[in-house]
């Protein structure tokens, strides 16, 4: 458009000026954010007391990458966008694990970063403090970046980060805002809602609606395979009617492994439960929501989808067109929101009538509480620290005994989490790790960032259990201070064997036993009660598991931040993970 072209006029009045920063923060809470981390450096400590003014929870980090993973926790637990702060230069650069965390796990956070004014930037000049062109280093780990050289784009160009980070597959987004910007003011105009300048909630086509719901209803055995999308968009009451509805197991990705509340009984971890393995090879209809089918679930087409797969039909509920029928073909394919579609197809569903659930739904059922009753069985049976170091498997088994059941449940480690998979005997309803880059370290920011923002939400604070290995929980140990310090009802179980496990184990499996390990031990002096007690938390050192429930319980009782230091036997750790063989062919690329 010209200058000299008319222009469409707002028909709102002008309310006078505002500085960028305030702007910034009216069209954040127009998403409904209300939480900030990152390290305030001198770009933005107009915006962090501002926010902090109005009832924002802001949040200071000991390092970048962390702050990255707590809004990234933060946007999983909401269901909403997550804004982190960077300082320019190293504080950025410091970032950037966390920001190709949140890219590969789709996680939808806006990171901001200072930069010098773009007079100093584009000087010819040799030997500039804290400067560094950012474009260029994150480009290709957002998908947007920008940067507001003008006051007057700040709504713009976060609109359009908004825009970009929730459409399609959700991600990161990046926005630079030069020193000499932040300050400006610009017209205070109101300020327009999501809906007005996004698709909000997208639903399906019509047609394509109507005939997955006829293939769902003749289907004798149905199977809803659900994602990590579905925890992250705040689906799961949708999808308890649609369960309902479909009278069918649930299968759990890898991602998505939080528990819809009232289908506990009826859900079941892929590959990691004989009862998913029995209802996914006997399944004839898989409705998919909100996953990427991606390697830990085959594709949906290799392993244990192979042998009844002519009989099988795919309806694919995904909200990135561009994904579709690209790891398998989908016969009726749902393009559109979660949030959006799942309701439609409930509403299909009633108007055909309401199926009945078949003998095979009440075996699953039974089956999947016999297998992990025999699992705490078998796990009783190993040694429990009395007159050996106990297994792992009595670690995970008497910690997720003890999780309280309205809490928040984040998983860290390499082969303890592997234990967790098949061991852990609770079922929580929020659980986050990174299912999809395995960066491990991210559990301690994880937990802060989940419980902050959730508490920022809903005006409770609810207790979280950090089921982690020793080498994970020493990536970030320092922001054990941020957990003291906001107070967070955060128990941390920290499985300690002093080792790589999941490398060790290669080592073994590689070379045979006996051979030189090299790079995979540390040191056997660390105390890691001793170091929560130096950051104010509580701590305790636990060798037996009859003593490891009631130590959790009594830090729940007591309250705040409480480590618990758990010798496990390395051995045991390296070579003993269950179904591990299932495990490895997530990486079995080229053999589908």
């Amino acid at each position: 458009m010209y200058d000299n072209e008319p222009q469409a006029q707002s028909p709102t009045t002008n309310t006078g000026m505002i500085p960028v920063y305030k702007r910034m923060l009216d069209l954040f809470e127009a998403e409904g954010i209300n939480t900030l981390f990152g390290i305030p450096d001198p770009n933005f400590v107009h915006l962090f007391l501002e926010a902090e003014t109005r009832g924002w929870t802001v949040v200071s980090s000991h390092h970048e990458a962390s702050s990255a993973h707590m809004a990234a926790a933060a946007a999983r637990i909401t269901g909403k966008p997550a804004v982190c702060i960077a300082t320019l230069g190293p504080g950025l650069a410091n970032a950037m694990p966390g920001v190709q965390c949140a890219k590969v796990e789709n996680d939808p956070i806006i990171i901001i970063a200072g930069q010098r004014a773009r007079v100093t930037e584009r000087r010819v000049r040799r030997g500039r403090i804290q400067f560094v062109r950012q474009e260029p280093l994150i480009e290709d780990s957002v998908k947007f970046s920008s940067s507001i050289e003008y006051g007057d784009q700040v709504d713009e160009i976060i609109r359009e980060a908004m825009r970009v980070t929730m459409s399609g597959t959700p991600g990161p987004a990046y926005i630079e805002l030069p020193q000499h910007v932040i300050l400006e003011d610009v017209p205070n105009t109101p300020i327009l809602p999501p809906s007005r300048y996004r698709l909000v909630n997208a639903g399906a086509d019509g047609d394509r609606i109507a005939e997955a719901a006829k293939i769902i209803m003749a289907a004798k055995n149905p199977i809803l395979l659900v994602g990590h999308g579905v925890h992250t968009s705040k689906s799961g009451a949708a999808v308890k009617e649609l369960a309902d509805l479909m009278q069918c197991p649930v299968i759990q990705t890898s991602g998505g492994t939080s528990f819809i509340e009232g289908l506990e009984d009826r859900t079941f971890p892929y590959g990691f439960s004989e009862a998913s393995i029995d209802a996914v090879v006997e399944s004839d209809c898989c409705v998919a929501l909100a996953t990427e089918l991606g390697e830990p679930s085959h594709y949906g087409r290799w392993r244990h989808w192979v042998d009844n797969e002519a009989n099988r039909k795919w309806i694919y509920v995904q909200q990135d067109a561009t994904a579709i029928g690209v790891n398998r073909p989908i016969d009726v394919p749902l393009v559109g929101d979660v949030r959006g579609v799942v309701p439609q197809l409930s509403r299909a569903l009633k108007e055909l009538g309401s199926r009945q659930a078949t003998e095979k739904l009440s075996a699953y059922i039974q089956q999947d509480a016999q297998q992990l009753a025999e699992l705490a069985e078998e796990a009783a049976g190993k040694p429990d620290g009395s007159e050996s170091l106990m297994h792992t498997s009595q670690f995970v088994t008497e910690a997720t005994k003890a999780f309280p059941a309205d809490g928040i449940m984040i998983r860290d480690g390499g082969a303890t989490v592997v234990f967790q998979w098949t061991y852990s005997q609770c079922k929580p309803h929020d659980v986050i790790w990174n299912q999809n880059y395995g960066h491990i370290g991210t559990g301690l920011p994880y937990a802060t960032g989940a419980m902050l923002a959730d508490r920022a939400a809903t005006g409770v604070s609810r207790p979280g259990m950090l089921l982690t290995s020793d080498s994970s929980f020493l990536f970030h140990i320092g922001e054990l201070e941020v957990a003291v310090r906001e107070n967070l009802n955060l128990v941390c179980v920290v499985g300690v064997d002093f080792q790589w496990g999941l490398e060790v184990g290669v080592y073994k499996r590689t070379f045979g036993h006996g051979t030189k390990e090299t790079g995979t031990h540390w040191s056997d002096k660390v105390r890691f009660d001793k170091i929560g007690e130096g950051f104010g938390a509580a701590g305790e050192f636990v060798t037996k598991a009859a003593d490891l429930g009631p130590a959790i319980d009594r830090a729940y009782a007591r309250g705040g931040v409480t480590v618990i230091h758990v010798p496990i036997d390395p051995k045991a750790n390296s070579e003993e993970m269950p179904n591990y063989s299932e495990f490895r062919t997530w990486y079995a690329e080229g053999t589908q």
